[in-house]
């Protein structure tokens, strides 16, 4: 079963099959002769283009599921699917029961090959595994004996410690609760990678990322389409076991909820990342209380929220890691329903405490900023531009990089945490 869980379905046998089956089912579905089946198949691809434009244009402008729009080559790949169930439709309804379960069949190989094409652009779900959740499932609860134990000792410096040379050579994947005391807030689980030095004794005073996904989406992300754990041990291999001990924090309580990373109408949400969340950790991990050695990240929403604890909050997260950052927090395209909803639209309220807001108010010497995007990705590169002048104008240190190849994906998050974490090395003194 192991060997199924890891069967990756962003290439190899998986994504040839699906290209077999989509090609398949659509010929099939295609074929014939005449003007009329020729006519068919190009008023099913014409109205599969509209269909398609028009929910998403429905969904963005009009019931605002989305903050932003989709790329085209994700709307792209919805339109085969669309296009083949408007020729089944069409062309199989009043066939025999043989006539369409085969249309049916090849209906579902372009569906399939769709899906696999959208799953591949996000990155999101690398394997079975991360598609049926079993990895994340089978994470354990935080023990005490990994906790931080009140009146031992104290984690060693870190230019004091030294590896006991027994190691291990991978970090521990725990999860746990972080209450919202202060903000009222309720939030899915939380999960901590804590590094192979973590598990030495003495423990060193090890440095703190706390990390954000996309939305929608959900803390597990990191752990799937980000490659996070992965990431890290490699990162501490280099460097004697040394890591950060990251943890990954949920900031809307659900899959489609949004609270903006603000406190609002909507949520306390501030208050949970600024109060809640570091005091949980402080109080419950080894870790070096030094503010100076703790990082805030994040990828697309996550990304948005990272640089706006970064510029709130400079002093409890001075480096900010933004993959994919809008220029400001959003609820819809149109900014006006979010200014509405969460302020009432009071729209000094708003930008009093977006990022480019807060920018033009203080001086950030002493912080830095690795901002990232996809080459592929041209309006959040547009943002990047915008927020990584602001951010060297008030006084950040600032790095942005344009990853090769890559749209607004996970694939670009998970290829550009390794530039960003050397970043971090630099500000942290891990060599």
């Amino acid at each position: 079963m192991d060997f199924v869980a890891d069967v990756s379905l962003v290439e190899g046998p998986v994504l040839w099959g699906a290209w077999a089956a989509g090609v398949a089912g659509g010929v099939y579905l295609l074929w014939g002769r005449g003007v009329k089946w020729v006519l068919q198949a190009v008023a099913a691809a014409v109205a599969s283009a509209v269909l398609v434009v028009a929910v998403h244009w429905l969904l963005v402008y009009v019931f605002s599921t989305f903050p932003g729009v989709l790329p085209w080559e994700v709307l792209g790949w919805f339109m085969p699917a669309a296009a083949a169930l408007l020729l089944w439709f069409v062309r199989f309804r009043g066939s025999t029961w043989r006539g369409r379960t085969a249309g049916g069949v090849a209906l579902l190989g372009v569906v399939l090959l769709s899906a696999a094409q959208v799953n591949a652009y996000f990155g999101l779900n690398r394997t079975v595994s991360d598609l049926l959740g079993t990895t994340v499932a089978r994470i354990q609860p935080l023990e005490a004996g990994l906790t931080r134990q009140p009146g031992g000792p104290a984690p060693a410096r870190l230019d004091r410690w030294r590896s006991p040379g027994d190691l291990p050579a991978a970090g521990l994947l725990r999860k746990a609760v972080i209450p919202g005391s202060r903000s009222g807030l309720t939030t899915r689980e939380a999960f901590i990678y804590l590094p192979p030095a973590y598990q030495g004794t003495p423990r060193p005073a090890l440095p703190v990322l706390v990390l954000f996904s996309g939305q929608p989406g959900g803390p597990a992300d990191w752990l799937t389409g980000g490659n996070l754990r992965a990431t890290l041990d490699r990162f501490a291999a280099a460097r004697n076991g040394l890591a950060p001990v990251t943890v990954v924090v949920d900031p809307n309580g659900t899959a489609s909820g949004n609270t903006l990373c603000m406190d609002s109408r909507i949520a306390q949400a501030d208050t949970f990342l600024s109060q809640d969340v570091p005091d949980w950790i402080s109080r419950t991990l080894d870790i070096d209380t030094d503010k100076r050695q703790w990082a805030v990240g994040g990828f697309s929403f996550g990304a948005t929220c990272a640089v706006q604890m970064g510029t709130r909050h400079p002093d409890l997260y001075p480096s900010v890691l933004a993959f994919a950052s809008e220029q400001e927090p959003a609820l819809a395209k149109e900014r006006q329903k979010t200014i509405d909803a969460a302020f009432g639209g009071d729209t000094a309220a708003f930008e009093a405490q977006t990022p480019l807001g807060v920018m033009t108010q203080g001086n950030f010497a002493g912080t830095g900023t690795y901002f990232a995007a996809g080459t592929r990705d041209p309006e959040f590169i547009g943002y990047m531009e915008v927020l990584s002048a602001a951010a060297r104008e008030a006084g950040f240190t600032v790095e942005s990089r344009q990853i090769a190849n890559t749209g607004h994906s996970w694939e670009m998050a998970s290829a550009a945490l390794p530039g960003a974490l050397d970043f971090l090395a630099q500000r942290w003194g891990i060599r």
